[in-house]
């Protein structure tokens, strides 16, 4: 059998490549002292598995209990006299027998160990690891456990964790299995790391898109539509609206042709597409039509829009000359998300993209994807989005376990993937490659941005495929005459409106620049008196098309000045008798800077000034 130190080294393995092996550690660590003083407090609970996540790490018990306030703040301190106890973690290899007898009251630990000798992991999936099963001690707790983990306790600072809720879960993600209870904490190098992350976190829940959304009556969840699909209220349908004309408006000058095709298509479509085949669990099930329709026909609402797209580059004939042809759509796509995971407007079930499916040459790939990115990029500096980077996506790492998840074409593989990394490297751009990012037919490039909390999510997609111009059989007539095969290049380059819209608002907190804020002006008239002036102005700024709000309420002018505040409205004209008499306006700004009076003309001028430029500023 291995030696401690050899079962140590190999435990290092299994630190995920871009996860920061100290904090692993640390985390991974704690997690078996959260275990320790949980088994402590309920000597019936019986510990499943306890990973490092994101922000810390979480642990699953089967526990018949719900572990009150003091309880749990009975385990955390129980935790900071184990992390204070300085003891050793020790790491043992075992034999399938011992670990039975070892864990013969624990049912979850013996279906992991009969698992893992199969070449299972921890999850049931199959696994390149050798089945070595090992088991790792710190104090009187011992854990079935591959590592790694700090040398001992006092490795841990005491005041760098926080448990932060107990929640339901179920053994192996699986709502068939037991109902577990799932322990989640934070946790860091310091206590002065948890103070930082814990800032992070009132900060993320200040943006929370679905909170701002509420505030700010861009959108709502009503549950007799069912989980994941949102309604977008007047101001949010508003946002979206320009949203959809700022890239239509962008892809139309780069030379996309734009179409409208069906939501629903034969199953059948996307037999061929591979889509039934590789995607077909996120799929919404098909609908058999044959009661009142045809007996053998089943329509599918699409998950995506190549297929479609394919049919309108296959409705004529095409040459040469023709390629590049760039067809766009503001796509409505279904996906069949779990339950569980859908919420507000970032994970929907139904949702439109900003999609597009260039037909090119051979000879013509490069450009075009490189022109994709440049358009990505303009669009991305409009938006005000600028901290960003490049991933190229790719199929399963040859050294991992073997997968399905992707069509079996290694030479399709290899020449997709050079093709976009060549793309990338000539462009200047830093990145960085993945294994099993792809899609099921081909490499893509990924634009990866972080949200509030530093957590990287990917927005846009490129990718390059000559697997569904083949299934297809898709041709165009080359200069002398002989059927050739075009490459197909997907890209969203900026996401469905619905990610994008939780994005921004999250950006910026619902203070939308200018250009896209929903309502640019807020006119506040001080009396009656002063409301046929106000109400003049604002038909006038209507006329020149923004989009204006006249207050003509019977609150007072602070509060009405607040009101507009409290929605983010850039602009807040106060009209009294002195501004009546001058044609003129008191101008604020939503952060209650107070430009006092100028002209109306003046005010018009500066406003159309920043609404062109798309300026994230307020003042030209």
């Amino acid at each position: 059998m291995a030696t401690e130190a050899e079962l140590k080294a190999a435990g290092e393995k299994y630190i995920p490549k871009d996860y920061d092996p100290a904090l692993y550690k640390l985390r991974h660590s704690l997690a078996h002292v959260l275990a320790q003083a949980v088994v402590e407090k309920f000597p019936q609970a019986k510990p499943t598995i306890g990973p490092p996540n994101e922000y810390g790490f979480y642990y699953d018990f089967d526990l018949d209990v719900n572990p009150t306030e003091g309880e749990l703040e009975w385990i955390a301190n129980r935790m900071k006299q184990i992390i204070k106890g300085k003891h050793a973690f020790k790491v043992r290899e075992i034999s399938a027998d011992e670990g039975r007898a070892l864990f013969k009251d624990n049912p979850y630990k013996l279906e992991l160990i009969d698992g893992l000798t199969k070449g299972q992991d921890e999850y049931g999936n199959a696994s390149a690891a050798a089945p070595v099963l090992t088991v790792y001690q710190q104090d009187t707790f011992v854990d079935l456990c591959r590592g790694p983990h700090v040398e001992a306790t006092n490795d841990l600072d005491p005041k760098g964790f926080k448990i932060q809720q107990v929640t339901g879960s179920y053994w192996r993600g699986d709502s068939k299995n037991k109902s577990l209870k799932r322990f989640h904490a934070t946790a860091w190098a310091s206590g002065d790391d948890l103070k930082a992350h814990l800032a992070r976190l009132e900060e993320a829940a200040k943006r929370d898109h679905r909170k701002v959304g509420r505030e700010l009556d861009l959108f709502a969840n009503e549950p007799v539509f069912g989980s994941g699909f949102p309604m977008l209220l007047p101001k949010g349908a508003t946002i979206r609206r320009l949203l959809e004309t700022f890239i239509t408006d962008y892809e139309r000058r780069a030379g996309y042709l734009h179409v409208f095709t069906p939501d629903i298509a034969k199953k059948e479509l996307y037999k061929i597409s591979g889509h039934w085949d590789h995607y077909k669990d996120s799929m919404f099930p098909p609908m058999d039509m044959g009661e009142g329709g045809n007996d053998d026909e089943e329509l599918c609402l699409r998950p995506m829009c190549c297929p479609h797209h394919i049919q309108v580059y296959k409705s004529k004939a095409r040459s040469y000359r023709d390629l590049p042809i760039r067809i766009a759509e503001l796509g409505n796509m279904y996906r069949f998300e779990r339950s569980g995971v859908v919420g507000g407007l970032s994970r929907v079930r139904c949702m439109t993209l900003n999609d597009a499916h260039l037909f090119v040459r051979p000879d013509q790939v490069k450009h075009e994807i490189a022109g994709v990115l440049q358009l990505m990029k303009k669009a991305y500096a409009d938006l005000g989005i600028t901290e960003y980077r490049f991933r190229l996506s790719k199929n399963a790492d040859p050294d991992g376990p073997p997968s399905d998840k992707y069509v079996d074409n290694p030479a399709m593989w290899e020449s997709s993937t050079k093709m976009l990394r060549e793309v990338l490297q000539e462009s200047g751009m830093p990145f960085f490659e993945a294994w099993n990012e792809a899609a099921f037919y081909g490499p893509k490039i990924d634009v990866q941005v972080k949200d509030v909390m530093g957590r990287e999510e990917t927005l846009s997609t490129i990718q390059a495929d000559q697997h569904l111009p083949a299934k297809f059989e898709l041709e165009y007539k080359d200069s002398d005459d002989t059927p050739k095969r075009p490459v197909m290049i997907h890209r969203g380059v900026i996401s469905t409106m619905e990610r994008m819209m939780s994005y921004l608002i999250e950006l910026y907190a619902g203070a939308f620049p200018v250009w896209l804020a929903p309502v640019q002006v807020a006119i506040v008239p001080i009396a009656d008196r002063h409301f046929a002036f106000a109400q003049k102005l604002g038909d006038e700024l209507l006329d020149k098309d923004y989009r204006v709000d006249v207050d003509l309420g019977d609150k007072r002018m602070q509060a009405k000045i607040r009101d507009a505040q409290l929605q983010k409205i850039p602009y807040i004209l106060v009209i009294g008798d002195k501004e009546m008499e001058a044609n003129a306006v008191a101008v604020r700004l939503r952060d209650g800077t107070d430009l006092g009076a100028k002209p109306a003309a003046e005010f018009v001028a500066m406003l159309e000034a920043v609404a062109k430029s798309r300026t994230l500023k307020l003042l030209p």
